[in-house]
C-alpha cells in the first residue's frame, strides 16, 4: 500500500476531530449569574452527550465529538470559576458593576463588567479582562480613562457606577 493512502486515512481521521477551545491564561472570575449559566451550560451538554451515547452506533460521532470537546472546555471552566463579591459599591468599578459612560462624542453607554464566559456585547454584558473592561475596572465617577481599541484610543468619562442588582 502506499504511504499516500495511509496519510490521507490519518488526515482524514484528524479532520473529524475537533479543535480544542483554548483556556484564557486569566483568572476565571464570574459573577453569581455567570456561575449559574455555567452550571446550567454543563448540565444541557450533559444531557447532549447522554442522549447521543444512547443512539449506540447511530450516534452521529461529529457532534459527540463537539459535545465532548465542549464539555472539556466548559467543565475546566466551572472548576476554575472564581466567584466574586457582588459589587456593591458605588464608588469604584469593579467586576459585577454596571458603569455608564460617555466616549469623546457626547455618546454614553452602560454596560456590566462580567466573567469571560457570561460576556455577551449585545446585552451590555463586557468582559472585565477585555481592553473596555480594563479601561474601566477600578475607576470612580468622573475620572477619564483611555479605552485601548484597534481602531484606535478613546478617551472615556465614568459618569455613573450601579452595584450589581
Amino acid at each position: 500500500m502506499s504511504r499516500a493512502f495511509v496519510n490521507e486515512d490519518h488526515a482524514a481521521a484528524q479532520a473529524s476531530q475537533p479543535v480544542e477551545r483554548q483556556i484564557s491564561g486569566n483568572p476565571n472570575y464570574v459573577t453569581a449569574n455567570g456561575l449559574a449559566q455555567l452550571q446550567a451550560h454543563v448540565a444541557t451538554l450533559q444531557a447532549q452527550h447522554g442522549e447521543q451515547t444512547s443512539r449506540g452506533e447511530s450516534a452521529d460521532k461529529q457532534r459527540l465529538a463537539d459535545i465532548e470537546r465542549d464539555l472539556r472546555y466548559f467543565n475546566q471552566r466551572l472548576h476554575s470559576a472564581q466567584v466574586v463579591t457582588p459589587a456593591i459599591s458605588t464608588e469604584k468599578v469593579q467586576i459585577g458593576s454596571w458603569v455608564t459612560f460617555v466616549d469623546e462624542h457626547d455618546h454614553s453607554q452602560r454596560v456590566q463588567l462580567v466573567g469571560e464566559d457570561q460576556a455577551d456585547a449585545a446585552s451590555q454584558l463586557i468582559n472585565w479582562a477585555s481592553p473596555l473592561g480594563n479601561a474601566l475596572l477600578g475607576a470612580e465617577v468622573g475620572d477619564e480613562v483611555t479605552w485601548q481599541r484597534p481602531a484606535g484610543d478613546q478617551i472615556i468619562e465614568i459618569l455613573q457606577i450601579e452595584a450589581d442588582t
